[in-house]
């Protein structure tokens, strides 16, 4: 999905010892005649036509007929793909969308808040494509055959490409975030400038531009064509299947494109974006911890109307510590997972059993989807301002004119030097 549904996204096109492996159909035995040809499965059970290249080893790039991702024990991936799976992205729509609905009303517009719509928007159209995908697949029991003509497309670009569009910028969009807020704790006079919501939404589109661009060559990898097949799931019966064949241009540089694709996925998707996070989540920490103590030098100054807003500012910056210490929880696991793999592709060795790194890859996938809809439980928990903001939806109270908190003494820090400086709404508060 991305990723997967996640970033590792169980890729449907990895490579091993250096070609392109595809989808893996671990549980078929059966042999098939289709057309006068044999369709066969080797050991590792990636079924083929018989009068074209053997592909179950990964190797050589002939068509194959394209099957339902079954790289980990179905015991495993029929519950969380079908059901669990399903389950949690119905709550990722319902809560984000709340999120969005919240954190878009007026007194609650600002930079921090533009980059929180566009992270919620991501997660939940991560887990809206493969959903069907999911349902059909292994919540109705059609993995166990061959991936019909009409859901082909579907299945290769709904249960991987566009997923990982989104959960490219979604955590790219969480870089910025933490950036973001790190400008704003460390350096509030440039804030002012920098960080305003219009250069926020051009930081939003350029993020979802370079996610598209990093899955184009994806959209071109394949030819399909339609292929009749017997069905592995109810004998005697004859439908049209789909055969998979790399395009010319990706047989003729395969090692290479693979290596740079999957690198690139390495590199930029998850290694450079969580050591950023780690590092710039320790230093909103430690920046936290000295404003604690400017906060205590002001009460004991009896200045309790600036202590209380530089509280205030400390609650928002530990509330987007912790959105991200939840990311870098679910991330960094499959980011190692993912580095792993290539290590093992690239360098022609062996780490890891394939079906220990296949399951490992299931549930990390799995824990990024859990992730998602706790962003809003965060808010409710973390912030006094979206929980008023969300309980005026279901009543009739009326919304404030301007941002609570409008504006607030705190004292800034810019190259290392304090400065008191006061901050308008569209600045340093956040939810």
């Amino acid at each position: 999905m991305a990723n997967s549904i996640a970033s590792y996204n169980k890729t449907s096109l990895m490579y091993r010892n250096g070609q392109v492996m595809t989808r893996i159909k671990a549980d078929i035995d059966v042999a098939m005649d289709t057309l006068s040809t044999i369709a066969t499965t080797s050991s590792e059970g990636l079924t083929t036509v018989g009068n074209f290249t053997n592909n179950t080893d990964g190797g050589g790039g002939g068509p194959f007929i394209l099957y339902p991702y079954m790289m980990a024990p179905k015991e495993f991936v029929v519950p969380i793909y079908g059901f669990f799976t399903p389950f949690l992205i119905i709550l990722t729509i319902v809560t984000n969308t709340l999120v969005c609905v919240v954190l878009m009303k007026k007194n609650m517009r600002s930079p921090t808040n533009t980059l929180l719509v566009a992270m919620a928007v991501s997660d939940m159209f991560t887990g809206i494509f493969p959903m069907p995908v999911f349902l059909h697949f292994y919540a109705f029991g059609y993995f166990k055959d061959y991936v019909s003509i009409d859901w082909c497309y579907l299945y290769l670009y709904f249960s991987d490409i566009i997923p990982t569009i989104f959960h490219t910028a979604s955590i790219w969009l969480t870089m910025g975030l933490a950036l973001q807020r790190y400008i704003y704790v460390c350096y509030s006079i440039k804030a002012k400038q920098w960080c305003t919501i219009p250069a926020t939404i051009k930081g939003i589109i350029v993020a979802y531009v370079l996610a598209i661009l990093s899955q184009a060559s994806k959209f071109g990898e394949n030819i399909i064509d339609p292929i009749e097949v017997d069905s592995q799931r109810t004998p005697g019966e004859i439908f049209t299947g789909c055969l998979l064949q790399r395009r010319s241009w990706v047989l003729s540089i395969e090692d290479i494109y693979y290596n740079i694709y999957f690198w690139f996925r390495v590199i930029f998707i998850h290694m450079i974006p969580c050591t950023s996070l780690v590092v710039l989540n320790a230093l909103l920490i430690h920046a936290m911890k000295n404003a604690q103590k400017r906060r205590q030098m002001l009460l004991k100054q009896n200045r309790k109307s600036e202590s209380k807003k530089l509280k205030d500012s400390n609650c928002t910056t530990l509330m987007l510590v912790a959105v991200v210490g939840v990311f870098l929880l679910v991330e960094v696991p499959q980011g190692v997972v993912f580095i792993i793999i290539i290590v093992e592709n690239t360098f022609k060795i062996g780490l890891v059993p394939p079906i220990t790194m296949n399951t490992i890859a299931l549930f990390t996938n799995f824990f990024i989807i859990f992730s998602y809809p706790l962003n809003f439980f965060i808010y409710c928990g973390m912030s006094r301002q979206f929980r008023d903001t969300f309980r005026r939806l279901f009543s009739r109270g009326t919304a404030p004119s301007d941002r609570e908190h409008s504006q607030y003494t705190a004292l800034a820090t810019e190259n290392g030097k304090s400065a008191y400086l006061t901050t308008p709404a569209t600045g340093d508060t956040a939810i």
